[in-house]
Order: C-alpha cells, then sequence, then structure tokens
C-alpha cells in the first residue's frame, strides 16, 4: 500500500462531475510494453508511481496493440480504487457499435468494470454523434468521457455535442523526447450546462 506522507504530498485536483480528487501528475503508459526490463519492470513502476501518489494512469488501446492495458491491468491489481484510470478509442474504431466493442476489450485486457475517464484518441472519420452515443451508452463502465488531442475547429465542432472542457491544454512530456507539446484535451463532464 502507499506511504501515506508521500500519498498525501501529491497536490490533487477536482475532476469535471466526477466527484473525485485527481493526481495532477499521472502517469502515462505510451511504448511501456517495450521498457527494457520487461513487463515485470513496467508493472513495479506503475506500483511504484501510484505508492508515491501519482494515481492518475492514462493508457490506450493502441498503446502496443493492448499490451500496455495487459501491464496496467496488472500493476492495478488490488488497487483499483486508488487509480483515475482513463484510456482512449482509436478513431478508427470509434463507430457507435466499435466503441462499444473497443471498450468492451479495453476492460478486458485492464481487468476492470469501469474506466474514470473514456477518450476519443484523436479525430477521425466517424460522427461525433455516434462515439458520444456509444459513451453513454456505456453507463456505469464509463464514468466520464471526452476527447484527446482535438484542434480548436474540432473542439468548436464537437461543443454542441455535450462536450464541456474541465481540462485542457495539458502538457505531455515523454520520457524519450524532453520536448513539450501542448495536448488539446476536452473532457465531458456530464453535469448539466452551467
Amino acid at each position: 500500500m502507499s506511504d501515506p506522507e508521500k500519498y498525501d504530498a501529491m497536490e490533487r485536483r477536482w475532476f469535471g462531475s466526477t466527484k473525485r480528487e485527481v493526481a495532477v501528475i499521472g502517469q502515462g503508459t505510451w511504448d511501456i510494453e517495450k521498457d527494457q526490463g520487461g513487463a515485470v519492470a513496467a508493472i513495479a513502476a506503475l506500483r511504484r508511481g501510484l505508492d508515491l501518489g501519482m494515481t492518475h494512469i492514462d493508457t490506450a488501446e493502441m498503446y502496443g496493440a493492448g499490451a500496455a492495458e495487459e501491464i496496467v491491468g496488472e500493476a492495478i491489481a488490488g488497487r483499483r480504487d486508488e487509480v483515475f484510470l482513463v484510456s482512449k478509442v482509436l478513431p478508427q474504431h470509434a463507430s457507435r457499435q466499435g466503441t462499444l466493442a473497443a471498450c468492451d476489450r479495453s476492460l478486458v485486457r485492464l481487468n476492470t468494470d469501469r474506466l474514470d475517464c473514456y477518450l476519443l484518441h484523436w479525430r477521425g472519420a466517424e460522427p461525433l454523434e455516434d462515439t458520444i452515443a456509444a459513451f453513454e451508452q456505456r453507463e456505469g463502465k464509463i464514468l466520464s468521457w471526452g476527447v484527446s488531442n482535438f484542434d480548436g475547429a474540432d473542439l468548436a465542432e464537437a461543443w454542441p455535442t455535450k462536450i464541456r472542457p474541465a481540462v485542457s491544454g495539458g502538457i505531455k512530456i515523454h520520457w524519450r523526447s524532453p520536448r513539450l507539446n501542448a495536448d488539446q484535451t476536452a473532457i465531458a463532464n456530464r453535469a448539466p450546462n452551467r
């Protein structure tokens, strides 16, 4: 379990309408399956991050063709309630039925019954309304939803479809690339318009 002093030192913020406080520093899992120490080292690293209060874990079906989600599932075993778990659906899977199926596959790989947040990874050809309808259809399995890597024009188009930016302009730092890049991310609150 976590070291209480280290865990309590992590800054947290309320996340949309989820009624959850989420660590402001999270753990990304892009290329985690390629860790030189293998899955065992990756699982240990994620668990150590949890011990230090980095309880927000971001993954995607795309990362390692699902291998990253499997590693995350192992890492959070027995600790799921500590974690704010985010995954993403690929645009080519983002039809209504495709999103439902992708979500179910991710839940199996992650060995969990729910995602705290599910994102459309980037804009594709499928209508946003279909993707959002699928997100809404998974009530209880998807606790909040949104979009990732949308530019301003895409966000403007998505706005009428219930997307309300609770989080935007996040900064990604990848361990293999020291440069920073802005990530336009919007999270749906599922709360009434304020």
